[in-house]
């Protein structure tokens, strides 16, 4: 006669009861974690649609820059054909740099000084250059180095000591996703957008430049040409240098 099977009223490993409160923690983890994996996948997505938008743009720019030069260059050449003289239009950009302290400065010209955000040696800012601007720069003229950036200078300037001012805080342009949410109200999504908008002086140039933090470059390699007193044109280092500020801001950069 076989012994009847007596039943263990202990649950085994499988048996063990999971409590409602771990389960439904259980499952609100796992719900975030889909929602994580999705959100990173659609954010994937987005950014893709993103730089294929920023490269088209910026072969439109660069398509637009190089008509521009070679238009200037027929221009020019019709010019000698005809016997008449080219004058290119007058350039709206300026790149100012400081190169004084601020010792023995009368109030109204620290006051500008103050205004073109220029606050330490070596600090520079791009101005768009009006009358009231040229006014400006011609009384604090005996503190600055000024001229007309080209391009190369522009972009060089924006990618190697780009910082963007965000909440007040001095941001590193590491991401244009830092430019699209301060600028991307007025259509400046990217640092090629940024570039553009200041190169041409756009209609957001107020903008985009507030937004650019002061760039803060070093001493120029080799130092300056001489005592920081006379007018660049008398073989000092002072005032506007017109195209021959690239070569200073490579030297400082």
């Amino acid at each position: 006669m076989t012994k009847p099977v007596v039943k263990s009223s202990v649950p085994t490993q499988d048996q063990v009861l999971v409590p409602e409160t771990l389960l439904k923690k259980r499952k609100s983890q796992e719900k975030a974690r889909a929602e994580r994996s999705s959100a990173i996948e659609k954010r994937k997505a987005d950014n893709k649609k993103k730089r294929e938008v920023l490269f088209k743009r910026a072969e439109s720019y660069v398509k637009e820059y190089r008509d521009a030069e070679r238009e200037k260059i027929r221009l020019a050449r019709v010019s000698r054909q005809q016997g008449t003289l080219f004058v290119d239009e007058t350039p709206k950009l300026v790149f100012v740099i400081r190169i004084k302290g601020i010792n023995k400065i009368a109030p109204k010209p620290r006051k500008i000084l103050q205004l073109l955000r220029l606050l330490q040696i070596n600090n520079g800012v791009f101005i768009k250059l009006t009358k009231a601007t040229q006014e400006m720069l011609t009384i604090v003229n005996p503190y600055i180095a000024y001229g007309y950036p080209n391009l190369k200078t522009v972009r060089e300037l924006i990618y190697k000591r780009g910082y963007g001012k965000v909440d007040k805080q001095r941001i590193a342009l590491t991401d244009n996703q830092i430019i699209e949410d301060t600028l991307g109200k007025y259509g400046i999504v990217g640092v090629e957008d940024l570039i553009h908008e200041i190169f041409t002086v756009g209609p957001n140039f107020k903008q985009a430049a507030n937004f650019l933090w002061p760039f803060k470059l070093s001493n120029p390699t080799g130092g300056f040409r001489t005592r920081k007193f006379k007018h660049y044109i008398e073989g000092g280092d002072l005032g506007n240098r017109e195209e021959n500020i690239n070569a200073l801001v490579r030297q400082m950069n």
